[in-house]
């Protein structure tokens, strides 16, 4: 998967552009793009979702390095409040599928005081590797029976990107679905989100790395210097 060869919304405002009805939403930083190297079922989902956003400075500085683009960086919490605020204005039914019943029963707490006129919906599944098909069916199934509105899923990378494009053609819903990970617990607050001024000057990455030392040391110092040298090789390859 070449970075120069993806299709990424440019700026948060283009979310604005996106059609209603059923699509595939994904982000992309730079921990994905390395494990999609060497993850084929990952890239495909991601590059045959319906969108894909910036969610990474170091994805944003390489692209417009590869090719002259200039972004922003769009994160999958900005989706989140984008797609929640635009579903309170109507009401509706969003549902959160992954994690565990104690992160989600905090959301429904959460969503219930900012989101007053979304009914959310939950679904925790076991947590494990894979499913089997009987485990997937119940969360589609599951799915199904809440009809949503909007749909969030929860299940980390790449698990949750594969999940949801390879179920993708049997889920019968009709809205806007988002692969958004660590968000289910930024809103919970169980995770901490580095303050505003970490994330506009790019440095949302250390403050998780300082947080977490032993869970984050190897994604970014080691995949840092994984993704710079596999954007190298996309640079000057022929």
């Amino acid at each position: 998967m070449y970075l120069k060869n993806l299709t990424l919304l440019q700026r948060p405002a283009d979310l604005n552009t996106l059609p209603s009805g059923k699509l595939l939403i994904n982000t992309l930083n730079s921990h994905s793009y390395n494990v999609a190297q060497k993850d084929a079922l990952f890239a495909e989902a991601l590059t045959k979702g319906d969108v894909l956003i910036p969610d990474g400075e170091s994805i944003v500085f390489m692209v417009k390095w590869l090719n002259g683009i200039k972004m922003e960086r769009i994160a999958g919490w900005d989706l989140f409040v984008f797609e929640m605020k635009k579903l309170n204005t109507t009401g509706g039914v969003c549902f959160f599928l992954g994690s565990s019943e104690h992160v989600l029963n905090i959301i429904k707490k959460n969503a219930a005081v900012d989101y007053p006129k979304i009914q959310v919906v939950s679904y925790s599944p076991p947590y494990k590797p894979d499913f089997t098909e009987e485990e997937s069916n119940a969360m589609i199934e599951a799915v199904h029976a809440a009809n949503p509105d909007l749909l969030w899923i929860g299940m980390t990378a790449p698990k949750q990107e594969k999940w949801a494009y390879t179920h993708w053609n049997k889920l019968k819903i009709n809205c806007h679905v988002g692969t958004i990970g660590a968000v289910f617990d930024f809103y919970a607050g169980t995770i901490k989100r580095a303050p505003l001024g970490w994330q506009k000057h790019g440095f949302e990455w250390l403050y998780r790395l300082i947080k977490e030392p032993r869970r984050m040391w190897k994604r970014y110092l080691i995949g840092i210097v994984l993704f710079i040298s596999h954007i190298i090789k996309e640079k000057f390859a022929h």
